[in-house]
């Protein structure tokens, strides 16, 4: 049991965890393989490493053990919970279940409608960000008893953050058509609602101006006429706003 290891156990399991991420960063494993080398650093009944997806704004599962319901909880509902501005937060370290104050889990559905029931009384959940700093996705592990999780352990789930992030980052392979940047695949997203240029601006947190040039760049990078071929391209590849 991983809970029972010593300091040096769990570092050597680390570096495995390490070295199976680069892996699965390049391809060559997949991600399923990261969490079941992360059950030597950490026991668990359950776990998961979900993708963010900006243009759904949903998490997809990439690997994971949980139930349908609770699988389906994180990928869709989990952002909005009351824990998640928390674990979201600029300290970006992870949200142990027995440090979060009793009150937020009371008011978080995730973990009375979906983690109680299952037993669960012990886990972290691990938000994961790319070396620019977008949020790229999320490690989730749950325990079933109260289990003593040893220091090095803790520290170790935060040090892995940055080789986690790469292995759930899409490769270049796997990112949409067009050579579209990331900002302009929202703008893009956006457009397929009709919205007007401040109102994606209002929801983007950027200016007007700059809604009109990522515009400009789209129909240029994609050789359309206008934003409604941009729209309709969009619905082609399967881009659609949430709401």
């Amino acid at each position: 049991m991983a809970a029972h290891r010593s300091t040096a156990d769990i570092l050597d399991a680390a570096v495995h965890v390490r070295e199976v991420a680069r892996n699965a960063a390049i391809g060559a494993a997949g991600v399923d393989t990261v969490l079941a080398a992360l059950s030597e650093v950490l026991d668990y009944d359950h776990a998961s490493l979900t993708r963010w997806d900006p243009l759904r704004r949903r998490h997809t599962t990439l690997a994971g053990s949980y139930p349908d319901d609770a699988t389906a909880y994180i990928e869709t509902r989990l952002h909005h919970d009351p824990v998640f501005p928390v674990l979201r937060g600029p300290a970006r370290d992870g949200l142990w279940l027995q440090d979060v104050p009793p009150q937020l889990l009371a008011a978080s559905p995730g973990f009375q409608d979906v983690l109680s029931p299952l037993g669960i009384e012990g886990g972290v959940a691990q938000c994961l960000f790319a070396a620019d700093g977008r949020y790229v996705g999320m490690l989730n592990i749950s325990t079933r008893r109260p289990r003593h999780t040893p220091d090095p352990a803790r520290a170790v789930v935060t040090l892995l953050t940055e080789s986690l992030a790469a292995a759930v980052t899409p490769r270049p392979a796997e990112s949409r058509p067009g050579g579209l940047s990331p900002r302009e695949l929202q703008v893009l997203t956006e457009l397929t609602t009709g919205r007007t240029n401040r109102e994606i601006a209002e929801r983007l947190y950027i200016t007007p101006r700059t809604v009109g040039t990522h515009i400009e760049h789209i129909l240029a990078k994609l050789d359309l006429p206008n934003r409604a071929a941009a729209a309709a391209r969009a619905v082609a590849w399967g881009i659609e706003a949430s709401g």
